[in-house]
C-alpha cells in the first residue's frame, strides 16, 4: 500500500508498506532521502500535531518516525492509508513479542504465555559473539537503565551458556519489557533467534 504527498517546497514524500516496514522516500529540489522504519517499533497510535498524523516509537522519543500530512492527497486516502498503517504495526508487534514463530493475529496475552512455556525447553547453542554484539547494540541504541535487567540476562547467559536457569532468566526479562520489546528486537534481532521456537534459528 502506497501513499503519494506532495506540497509546495516541501516536495514529494512516498510512504509505502512493503512486508514488515514502511518505506519513505522524501524528494526534494536539493536532495532525495530514503528511509525504512521497521513496523514492529511503531506505536500503533497515532498522534495528531497541527495538519500532521504522526507516528512515534514504541519507546517514544523527542521525534516521529513518520508524519504525514492529514489531507494529502485527500482526508480519505490519508485516513485509509493511517488504519492500515495502524494494522499492520499491531501485526508485526505481536509477531516479534511472539519470538518470531507466532502466526499472525495472536494476542500479546498468548505470546506472553509461550514465552513463560519456554521455560521448559532446553536452551539453544549460545553465540558469546552475537550475544556482545546485541549488548552494546542495546547499550548504544537504548536507555540502558530501563532494559537493565535484560542486559544482566545476557550477560549470565553469555558466562553460563549451558545454563537452563540463565535461558530462562533471559526468557522472563524479555518477557516484563512489554512495549519495548519491538525496539529491543529491532536492535538486537539475535535475541529473537535465541528465544524463537523454531530450532533451526540459531
Amino acid at each position: 500500500m502506497k501513499l503519494v504527498q506532495k506540497k509546495f517546497l516541501r516536495g514529494r514524500s512516498e510512504f509505502e508498506i512493503v512486508d514488515d516496514a514502511v518505506n519513505v522516500r522524501v524528494k526534494s529540489r536539493l536532495q532525495q532521502e530514503n528511509v525504512t522504519v521497521p513496523l514492529a517499533v511503531l506505536n500503533p497510535e497515532p498522534v495528531v500535531s497541527g495538519d500532521c498524523v504522526e507516528f512515534h516509537g514504541r519507546v517514544r522519543g523527542h521525534h516521529p518516525l513518520l508524519s504525514l500530512l492529514r489531507d494529502k492527497p485527500n482526508a480519505n486516502d490519508v485516513d485509509a492509508f493511517v488504519d492500515e498503517l495502524k494494522r499492520r504495526a499491531r501485526e508485526e508487534y505481536q509477531r516479534f513479542a511472539g519470538l518470531r514463530g507466532a502466526p499472525r493475529g495472536e494476542g500479546p496475552a498468548a505470546n506472553a504465555g509461550a514465552a513463560r512455556n519456554a521455560y521448559r525447553r532446553p536452551a539453544k547453542p549460545v553465540d558469546g559473539e552475537r550475544v556482545d554484539d546485541a549488548i552494546r547494540l542495546l547499550r548504544q541504541y537504548l536507555d540502558g537503565a530501563e532494559i537493565e535487567s535484560l542486559l544482566a540476562a545476557l550477560q549470565a547467559l553469555k558466562a553460563r551458556p549451558g545454563d537452563q536457569a540463565s535461558f530462562a532468566r533471559l526468557i522472563q526479562a524479555f518477557d516484563d519489557l512489554g512495549p519495548q520489546q519491538g525496539a529491543v528486537l529491532t536492535y538486537a534481532p539475535y535475541i529473537g533467534v535465541l528465544l524463537s521456537d523454531d530450532p533451526a534459528e540459531f
